[in-house]
């Protein structure tokens, strides 16, 4: 269970859409228990296969009340409310910048297991925000293009010179 590194924006794997699992094996498992791993070591509350350059379509998240990691395999939103709400979000493949995100206020998600099982569960508030933020990475969506033109300008330029410094 080895920590994995980080892929940093811009790097081109953090935009391709990830296919799904097909195989439910101690493969998975293993990607599972890196990606858990690398979750905590950084400190992170979602991370994905992309994030540890992996096209896994996997997912580990621990924004519930427990802040217990939580794994999603092939997570897919199917259902959306029509309230939103704002969140500040980021990356840890964009360390240093965060910026407010409008997104639905609730979700309903269906996904599976590490045994294949499939499962349906619905989260609202900042929990919503962070399953819609990590379903759009592995869906090749970073979190920047959720922004207006010049947030996503000002957060470039933030992040740009936070390299820099």
């Amino acid at each position: 269970m080895p920590v994995r590194p980080l892929v940093l924006y811009p790097d081109p794997r953090l935009r391709l859409a990830v296919p799904p699992v097909a195989a439910f094996d101690a493969a998975l498992r293993a990607v599972a228990d890196d990606l858990t791993e690398t979750l905590l070591a950084v400190s992170a509350l979602g991370l994905t296969g992309p994030h540890i350059g992996l096209a896994v379509r996997l997912t580990v998240i621990r924004a519930g009340l427990d802040l217990a990691p939580r794994l999603y395999v092939n997570p897919e939103l199917v259902w959306t409310s029509p309230e939103t709400a704002r969140h500040r979000e980021g990356s840890v493949s964009m360390p240093g910048v965060d910026e407010e995100v409008e997104r639905p206020a609730r979700v309903r998600l269906r996904f599976r297991d590490l045994d294949g099982a499939e499962h349906e569960a619905e989260e609202e508030g900042f929990a919503a925000a962070c399953l819609q933020h990590e379903i759009d990475q592995l869906d090749g969506v970073f979190w920047i293009e959720r922004l207006s033109r010049l947030k996503r300008e000002r957060v470039l330029k933030r992040y740009a010179k936070g390299r820099r410094g």
